[in-house]
């Protein structure tokens, strides 16, 4: 069995770093472990143009901490009024590297979002054109379908139809939670791409209610059965190239989780790779970390890979039981208090 793992740093492809007081605190968590990550656009207000993009990527920039090499790459966020051209301009200037569709009302700051796909069928026809990646948080919104279904009723009633539209559309399934997602991704062909997040990999459904509600375990797309999360298992450590790491870390402050009404997101930034490593560690697979984490994502993407390497070692770390605030809040990391078996070598 082996104690350390020396692997290309890796990189995050679905992240939320928020702004202001979050962005300044959780920053560095993410710039500490990966070499680059892909920037979610869905601030308040969204990140809609490309100068909103070059303006949000310098305050990331001026947040990170002193000698970081840490990367951030842009993403615009889509409406029912995205301008096709001017989308296509803002990619061809690098202000963004992919775009996101959001179904209106999917999950935290999605109001804004797409009300129908059909809305933005001339947009998508450009980006296939131009070979601009869509990033797709694969959920319906209709309150008659239940929400443990609205991933695999996206998959059949939305993406499926858009693929054989568009079958040159570069697309990224994010956060995947389901078996359905799994073969969906599989049979896409070298267009299609996938992430999953180190949290659908550890919890099945039951994780929200053990011993009572537990906000710090919600998330949307919310966990799945237990079938579920040894599919997506399965998929991460097998070394296929369509899958790769997205850790969807999603802060909230906990007087925003621990309420009756709490916000969606599980914070697993602090200790990502670690959960990752654990994961892949059980399944006998850390042979196949590297590609998942490292490689897979790049090439997807049409960038290189880091030079840089990290070295994992086989030595017992606890989580924090919170990550302070400059407003004076905190926000709890996803398994705090909790001793993992892996932590980045000093």
């Amino acid at each position: 069995m082996a104690d350390t793992l020396t692997i290309r740093r890796p990189d995050d492809w679905h992240l939320h770093l928020r702004d202001g007081a979050a962005l300044k605190s959780v920053l560095p968590f993410t710039a500490h472990q990966f070499g680059r990550a892909i920037v979610m656009p869905n601030l308040s207000p969204p990140i809609t143009s490309a100068e909103a993009a070059n303006a949000y990527r310098d305050r990331i920039l001026a947040a990170l901490p002193a000698g970081s090499s840490f990367m951030p790459l842009m993403t615009a966020y889509l409406t029912n009024g995205t301008d096709a051209d001017a989308l296509a301009t803002g990619y061809r200037d690098g202000a963004f590297v992919a775009a996101k569709l959001y179904p209106a009302h999917a999950t935290t700051n999605s109001a804004a979002g797409v009300t129908d796909i059909r809305n933005i069928d001339g947009v998508l026809e450009r980006m296939a054109e131009i070979g601009m990646p869509l990033l797709v948080h694969g959920e319906v919104t209709d309150p008659v379908v239940d929400i443990f279904d609205r991933e695999a009723v996206f998959i059949d009633t939305i993406l499926v139809p858009l693929v054989e539209r568009l079958p040159t559309l570069r697309i990224v399934f994010e956060h995947a939670t389901t078996e359905r997602a799994v073969e969906f991704v599989r049979g896409g062909g070298a267009n299609i791409g996938c992430t999953i997040t180190p949290h659908h990999l550890l919890l099945n459904r039951n994780a929200m209610f053990q011993g009572g509600i537990r906000p710090h375990h919600y998330c949307l797309p919310v966990v799945k059965r237990e079938t579920h999360r040894l599919a997506l298992v399965a998929a991460a450590t097998s070394g296929d190239p369509h899958f790769f790491l997205g850790t969807d870390s999603a802060p909230h402050a906990v007087s925003a989780k621990e309420t009756a009404c709490g916000c969606a997101g599980i914070f697993n930034a602090p200790t990502a790779i670690e959960l990752y490593a654990e994961v892949f560690d059980a399944a006998h697979a850390l042979d196949q970390l590297e590609a998942f984490a490292s490689l897979n994502g790049p090439r997807f993407y049409g960038l290189p890979v880091n030079e840089q390497r990290i070295t994992l070692e086989r030595s017992p770390m606890t989580v924090p039981e919170a990550a302070p605030l400059s407003d004076g809040g905190e926000i709890r990391p996803f398994r705090a208090g909790e001793t993992l078996a892996w932590r980045i070598a000093a």
